[in-house]
């Protein structure tokens, strides 16, 4: 396989390296990273600035850019192939609910998926070991390649947080809600003025038995299946239908 590694934390993140010594068994791999963390930053792209390419390495690129902006020139102007898969991970953090629309690991994925890649966002919900993320994702992978990945792919994958054995397993998944309380802290700076700062937890909403939430909550790993195209169609099914028959 030929493998795009990128993610939102930065290229000298403990996640990407992790995932990165855990993928070699599966082929070529290049890491086309930020510079320095973007999370958070959703679908970002640069377009007044201009980008500018590190090289560490043959294989290691970093970006002063957003993760899309990783993927974009990573894909147009890095690599000598076209990916079988790009890989996005593994971010420090759960990446879960509505929180998908916000996050820089998913969104990295998201552009490999809308250039017909087959791609994963992968996260560790909470903590520093990687170890079974890593090789969690990489068994995915196997298992996945040898089905052949369809092009318009893109799988969220949240990892539970704590050793292998407290992992029950994993689950296919829906998206849940995630919405916060006290989303930002006033606070005052040393001259008067004042400031905020995000820094909300999350709300405890009832999501569905099938939601990635609920998921991780109950020590599974989640993998949700994700799409870009944001049409309601039974909406959209329901207003032609009205218009035809007005």
């Amino acid at each position: 396989m030929k493998i795009l590694l990128t993610n939102d934390d930065g290229y000298q993140a403990e996640g990407i390296w992790a995932l990165q010594e855990a993928l070699k068994p599966l082929g070529d791999i290049y890491m086309v990273a930020p510079l320095t963390e973007q999370s958070g930053t959703g679908h970002c792209m640069t377009v007044h600035d201009p980008l500018r390419v590190k090289q560490l390495s043959e294989t290691v690129f970093a970006v002063n850019g957003y993760p899309t902006d990783c993927v974009k020139i990573a894909l147009e102007n890095i690599l000598p192939w076209r990916p079988d898969l790009v890989v996005s991970g593994i971010n420090h953090g759960a990446n879960l609910g509505t929180d998908i629309l916000y996050s820089g690991t998913a969104s990295a994925a998201l552009e490999g998926f809308i250039n017909g890649i087959p791609s994963l966002a992968v996260s560790l919900v909470s903590g520093t070991e990687f170890g079974y993320a890593a090789q969690f994702t990489t068994s995915f992978c196997q298992k996945w390649s040898k089905r052949q990945f369809l092009p318009h792919i893109m799988f969220n994958i949240n990892i539970p947080a704590g050793a292998q054995k407290d992992i029950k397993g994993y689950r296919f998944t829906e998206q849940g809600v995630r919405l916060y309380e006290n989303a930002f802290e006033k606070r005052t700076d040393p001259r008067g003025g004042s400031y905020y700062w995000l820094c909300g937890t999350p709300k405890p909403l009832l999501n569905s038995e099938n939601s990635d939430i609920t998921a991780v909550q109950e020590q599974y790993v989640s993998i949700t299946p994700i799409q870009f195209n944001l049409t309601n169609r039974d909406i959209l099914n329901f207003l032609q239908k009205t218009q035809s028959t007005s």
